[in-house]
């Protein structure tokens, strides 16, 4: 083994033998690239079918804690854009990875970042294909961020945008609501909270390739990360040109969520999630929806949690309360909490 430092120096960045040996032994070793070219050369099937079109997407990374309960930053770049592509009806094929480290970062941490985004992929049917790292100074970073990109092919026929969404569609959701959030909040030890709560965080290609399969009147789905359910249904909303009705009662929150956030004031549908989807469909296919999602892991709580009315003022989301009454659930002003994923 070529790699003896326990650290990340700014020679693993220079482009000589320490960047080679941090590439071989910590990336290329677990992800095992099959050339060592500067591109990924790509082929699949999928691709020839006539009227299979291609999904591309990117993100970035910068979760702090890089590790917390349920996850690491590596496994939420892996699952972050997995999701991305599964939303939009594609089939998540390859993805790229960029490291930009810290100078000081622990290999072994390093490793287990690898190894974690390795298995991701695996469970999801993906291949990391190509990648890039650079080492910054000290105090430039912090330990380490991730961007992802991830190609997919979506079949021939498969359609789905926010604006096929009708007044009567059904709204639902795979999941519980705001647990990576609130597992981030703890994880940072600021507010001396305990909790036995743990991130979300998982691939959902599985869950949404059973949906389209069951279901023909699938109109849209959105992963409900940064700005959480309420900033997913208004971007919906806004799109589809429809006013969105949720029930309070309907939503799946954990009472440590629920309690977490009254305490310091948050409120849990502008939470986080990185496992948790909402989809619309056609009224009778609901029923249909929700045994395909509850036929995989992912989907085993989903649940319905309202409908797509007629826009009348315009468009909007609003929630029937505990009480009968009714509020507007606005998009996400501000940041509840930064650096989230």
């Amino acid at each position: 083994m070529a790699l003896r430092d326990e650290h990340v120096t700014l020679a693993h960045g220079g482009g000589g033998k320490a960047m080679r040996d941090l590439i071989d032994e910590v990336f290329a070793a677990v992800f095992k690239p099959e050339s060592r070219e500067d591109q990924a050369r790509l082929m699949n099937d999928a691709l020839q079918e006539p009227g299979a079109r291609m999904a591309f997407t990117t993100d970035s990374f910068v979760v702090d804690p890089v590790e917390f309960p349920g996850g690491d930053i590596g496994k939420i770049a892996v699952c972050g854009t997995v999701n991305d592509l599964a939303v939009g009806g594609a089939t998540p094929l390859w993805l790229s990875a960029a490291f930009i480290i810290e100078e000081g970062t622990e290999i072994a941490l390093l490793r287990r970042i690898v190894a974690s985004m390795n298995a991701e992929a695996e469970k999801a049917g993906v291949k990391i294909v190509t990648g890039d790292t650079k080492v910054v100074g000290r105090g430039s970073a912090d330990r380490v961020f991730i961007t992802t990109s991830g190609v997919g092919v979506i079949p021939p026929g498969c359609d789905l945008r926010a604006d096929a969404v009708q007044p009567g569609d059904v709204a639902i959701v795979n999941g519980v609501l705001g647990d990576h959030g609130a597992t981030i909040l703890a994880a940072r030890g600021d507010m001396a909270l305990s909790t036995d709560i743990q991130s979300d965080c998982v691939g959902l290609g599985h869950l949404m390739a059973a949906v389209a399969k069951a279901c023909p009147t699938l109109r849209c789905a959105r992963d409900a990360t940064r700005g959480g359910l309420a900033s997913a249904l208004n971007e919906i909303a806004e799109d589809a040109k429809v006013a969105i009705e949720i029930e309070e009662t309907r939503l799946p929150l954990r009472t440590e969520v629920k309690g977490m956030c009254e305490i310091l004031g948050l409120d849990p549908l502008y939470l986080a999630n990185e496992g948790t989807l909402v989809l619309f469909v056609a009224e009778q296919d609901a029923e249909a929806a929700l045994a395909a999602m509850k036929s995989v892991p992912e989907g085993e709580g989903a649940t319905i949690i309202g409908h797509a009315r007629p826009s009348g003022p315009g468009p909007r989301v609003t929630m029937r309360t505990l009480f009968g009454g009714a509020r507007i659930v606005d998009m996400l002003v501000g940041e509840q909490l930064p650096r989230i994923c």
